[in-house]
């Protein structure tokens, strides 16, 4: 009996948690994921589709979000040349990198927020191929009214997401061909809060 009590307190507690909580949706159209990619001899960069996100506040204080990225919208901007560019784009969606016809979608969940009085350091979970990693890295958040800003830079390391082509890590003489293992995420996200 007490354990049932105990139970129905927590699941009370629980759903009055989550009401208190407001839900900010972000918008794909105005935010940018841009990636970076570095080997021995230079770089490439791009940009990467929003899918669908959110942020929770409550009391008006960041406490949480999720988002997911549409993996078969990466784009290469560097390479001038159409031909090439399209080139490193399907060999990126293939299965020598992020296999994107069979994981079409990754995802991140923020597990924990600390904030220091200027910026926030945000801890979570970053899903690619169906293989979860932590990470943590810095942010900061705007509010100006309904609408909020979030910018943070993120380093991921592919070869835990079982990435490993040109990986020095894992393949010896590979010479300037050598990619490093891991790649920069700079995000830009715009959002407002969600309407009833």
């Amino acid at each position: 009996m007490k354990k049932l009590i105990l139970l129905t307190v927590v699941s009370i507690l629980f759903r009055f948690d989550i009401q208190c909580q407001e839900s900010y949706k972000i918008s794909p159209e105005n935010s940018t994921i841009e990636w970076i990619g570095e080997k021995v001899s230079g770089a490439h960069s791009g940009y990467i589709n929003l899918q669908n996100a959110f942020f929770l506040f409550k009391e008006e204080k960041f406490v949480g979000g999720e988002f997911n990225i549409d993996m078969n919208s990466i784009k290469c901007t560097d390479i001038e040349n159409a031909k090439y560019a399209a080139k490193l784009e399907e060999h990126l969606k293939d299965s020598d990198f992020f296999n994107c016809s069979k994981y079409p979608t990754s995802n991140f969940k923020i597990t924990n927020i600390i904030f220091d009085g200027t910026s926030y350091m945000i801890t979570g979970d970053i899903t690619i191929k169906e293989i979860t990693q932590e990470i943590k890295f810095p942010a900061q958040f705007e509010n100006d009214g309904d609408l909020f800003h979030a910018n943070a830079t993120l380093k991921i390391d592919r070869t835990k997401h079982d990435i490993k082509y040109g990986s020095g890590s894992f393949f010896d003489d590979l010479g300037n061909r050598m990619i490093y293992d891991e790649f920069t995420l700079k995000i830009h996200l715009q959002g407002s809060k969600a309407q009833d």
